[in-house]
């Protein structure tokens, strides 16, 4: 579509609040936007309108031109829910340009990934996993579909499952500090059910204070019923008690616990320090 100053902010920005709009800012006697151009006609052509290509003649609209700082064309531009999300400027190869479109319009994944999300939400877990699930079919390292599955599974007390899929969410992605906590939070739940839950841990404690696994079987346990507290106490006894393997176990619980709760929460910042004395 041909777009102006004039109709804007209806054609572009709130068309692309629900479908991701590109316009291509450019000028008739611009040698390499007619370069470009049949690229993004053609390619929105082939999208079949999963994407809507808005062309705009910075001569006759420099309002808009100037609202969104063009200096230089072709330059282009993905909205997206009412914002530029990625842009480029030149005559660049068709392959980035198709790298470009890929990152602006939502994969198949992405929109199966959406809507077990809301799913979850409205807490239909049986299908918002199948949601997740075929999200994954589609993208095996889908990022969100992987922490959605994982939370889904947490809910459904399947911990084992949850552990094996939140720990496939890639590193580096936005999603991973929170699988991050959702791993720590699994894994607690997982050996408080392997060691029998709270009452059998106090049981075999009291029957036996020097028992370190007991003690490492509470702590498990509290934590995972959000005793965070008492938690980080009992694996911070056992730190001061041992110098061996369940030395090492504590401190790993006791670091898991820190990513679950995170850097700033008060009990981070002061067990934090308590530990590092113990250890060193």
């Amino acid at each position: 579509i041909e777009v102006n100053d004039r109709y804007f902010e209806q054609t572009v920005i709130e068309q692309s609040r629900r479908v991701p709009v590109v316009v291509d800012f450019w000028a008739p006697w611009c040698g390499p936007c007619r370069m470009i151009g049949p690229v993004l006609e053609r390619l929105a052509a082939e999208a079949n309108g999963a994407w809507i290509l808005a062309k705009l003649n910075v001569d006759n609209n420099p309002r808009t031109s100037s609202r969104y700082g063009i200096q230089g064309i072709p330059a282009v531009k993905g909205f997206r829910n009412g914002q530029v999300v990625s842009e480029f400027v030149g005559a660049v190869p068709e392959p980035q340009i198709r790298r470009f479109i890929d990152q602006l319009v939502p994969s198949a994944a992405d929109s199966m990934a959406a809507e077990a999300q809301r799913l979850q939400a409205q807490g239909d877990l049986a299908r918002a996993a199948t949601g997740y699930r075929r999200a994954l079919q589609s993208d095996g390292s889908h990022a969100a579909a992987l922490l959605g599955l994982g939370r889904v599974l947490f809910q459904q007390d399947q911990y084992a499952e949850a552990l094996a899929t939140l720990q496939r969410v890639p590193f580096g992605k936005p999603e991973r500090p929170e699988a991050e906590s959702w791993i720590a939070k699994a894994s607690f739940r997982q050996q408080a059910a392997l060691s029998g839950g709270e009452v059998e841990a106090r049981r075999r404690l009291a029957a036996s204070p020097d028992d370190l696994d007991a003690r490492l079987a509470l702590a498990a346990a509290l934590a995972a019923k959000g005793s965070y507290r008492e938690a980080l106490e009992g694996y911070l006894e056992v730190v001061r008690r041992d110098r061996s393997a369940f030395r090492n176990q504590a401190r790993q619980a006791t670091l898991s616990l820190f990513v679950l709760l995170g850097e700033e929460h008060e009990l981070t910042r002061e067990y934090r320090p308590q530990l590092a004395m113990l250890l060193f």
